[in-house]
């Protein structure tokens, strides 16, 4: 195995993915994927932290530019090189074999199974909401080991959305443009009941909580930080587009616009959204509820109106779904492809010309964590850690590739370079250490199984040799 990498061409040779997605599946795989229950829920996190509703949009500015600015940055790298595997590509060619080793190990044996796990079991528990599915927090298998039918339901859900993703990605993406433009009309449905909502008033906008104010401006500054990594949850996902850009048609193109349009889409709806609920609720009320667009819709319309908000949260949290499924398998696929992981994984079915054996896998370890769920909490907390760790060494690939192959095509220029991916890769810094601060236990546990994929990094590059070397 080499050190470094080729930037013009995937290494590996064998079967490739078709180019078979257009703009409006990628464009469809960027908001389905970043529009999750995030924004149904972090109002309340926001209000709490910084009691101010000026201070909340703020928040989402500020979250949403910084999020834009990784997204072009990404996008400049994604258009020079169109491949499978994303981020995993960038920083290989930029950094070499063990580091984007790493982030496949990161990617493949923890953060993306963490991820599929903790999207199904959020949405067996918003599904919990209605009456039809209260049976869900039910014990399926009493014994030492206790089973809840929660987690029966999650893995099921796990095996369906990756039965639809290897039947091709064709379906999964014809299924994520369809459900994402169902998903974006009901969240344009809420926010219509709530501005519709006769006894509304703007005057909620000034309302505020005084005891958050309170502290001076380091508590504020503390707060706008705990609001401002709440946004970033809430738009996170933008970057798996990435990972599937060896099967989109005309990267070049495609590429940039899902991203940066993509990106544009969430906004525009994150902030309508928000607006909707503070329009309905005063801060003190926003605050005091885990679901705040649940509860305003409960006051607008009642139970019927609580179910909406449930039924979009739902829908939301399985198109999410498949993204996630989608973007993760493609991974351990390029890097296999590469000679730096098992050759199966590269395999590409013959019919569906899907990434079968990766998707197989990829649901087996999400389904051995839903099993485990309550004794491995700390390796969710490693996929947010490995996130904002990757999304910072990614983004420094820019500075890299423009100062290492100046004259390489570049189809789309990230604007305002250097600074753009520079103020990108502080924020990525800034949560990173936060993040680190916040929960050194975990943080130090999610270090150590990020490294401990270099002893199997130096066992493969003595037994596994690159097809076509």
């Amino acid at each position: 195995m080499r050190e470094t990498t080729s930037l013009s061409e995937p290494e590996g040779g064998g079967a490739t993915l078709p180019r078979v997605l257009g703009t409006s599946h990628a464009t469809a795989i960027v908001v389905g994927t970043i529009i999750g229950s995030g924004i149904f829920l972090v109002p309340a996190e926001m209000m709490q932290a910084v009691g101010s509703s000026a201070l909340v949009y703020a928040a989402w500015v500020v979250g949403g530019l910084l999020s834009l600015f990784g997204a072009m940055t990404y996008a400049e790298l994604g258009a020079m090189m169109p491949y499978a595997g994303g981020e995993y590509v960038y920083l290989r060619g930029a950094y070499g074999d063990r580091t984007g080793f790493l982030y496949m190990w990161t990617w493949f044996a923890v953060a993306k199974p963490a991820s599929i796990a903790s999207v199904t079991t959020g949405l067996a528990r918003t599904l919990g909401i209605f009456a039809a599915f209260h049976w869900l927090d039910t014990q399926a298998v009493g014994g030492p080991l206790p089973v809840e039918w929660s987690q029966v339901f999650a893995i099921a859900v796990t095996w369906l959305i990756t039965w639809l993703n290897y039947l091709g990605i064709k379906k999964a993406g014809d299924f994520q443009v369809v459900f994402t433009v169902l998903k974006a009309a009901l969240i344009l449905t809420v926010v219509g009941f709530c501005f519709g909502y006769v006894h509304g008033a703007w005057g909620n906008f000034a309302t505020g909580l005084p005891h958050a104010m309170s502290g001076g401006f380091p508590a504020t500054a503390k707060g706008f930080m705990i609001a401002l990594i709440a946004t970033l949850w809430a738009y996170d996902g933008w970057n798996d587009l990435t990972m599937v850009a060896g099967e989109v048609k005309r990267p070049e193109r495609a590429l940039p616009v899902a991203l940066i349009g993509g990106l544009g889409i969430v906004g525009a709806l994150f902030m309508a959204t928000n607006a909707a609920i503070q329009y309905v609720l005063p801060a003190a009320a926003i605050a005091a509820t885990p679901r705040p667009a649940v509860t305003a819709l409960a006051v607008v319309a009642g139970p019927g109106g609580a179910a909406l908000v449930a039924s979009a949260m739902a829908l939301s949290i399985f198109v999410t779904l498949n993204g996630t499924i989608m973007s993760g398998a493609r991974v351990p696929f390029a890097a296999a492809r590469d000679g730096l992981f098992f050759r199966r994984f590269a395999e590409v079915h013959p019919r569906f010309q899907s990434p079968s054996f990766s998707l197989v896998v990829q649901a087996s370890l999400s389904s051995v964590l839903l099993l485990v769920l309550g004794r491995f909490q700390q390796l969710f907390e490693l996929a947010v850690f490995a996130e904002w760790l990757f999304y910072m060494l990614t983004a420094t690939t820019v500075f890299w590739y423009r100062r290492q192959q100046p004259q390489a095509a570049r189809p789309y220029r990230v604007w305002g370079y250097p600074l753009v991916p520079a103020a990108f890769v502080l924020c990525a810094a800034v949560v990173l250490v936060a993040s680190f601060a916040g929960n050194l236990r975990g943080s130090l546990m999610g270090t150590a199984l990020i490294l401990a994929g270099l002893p199997l990094f130096a066992w493969l590059k003595q037994r596994i040799v690159p097809a076509g070397s």
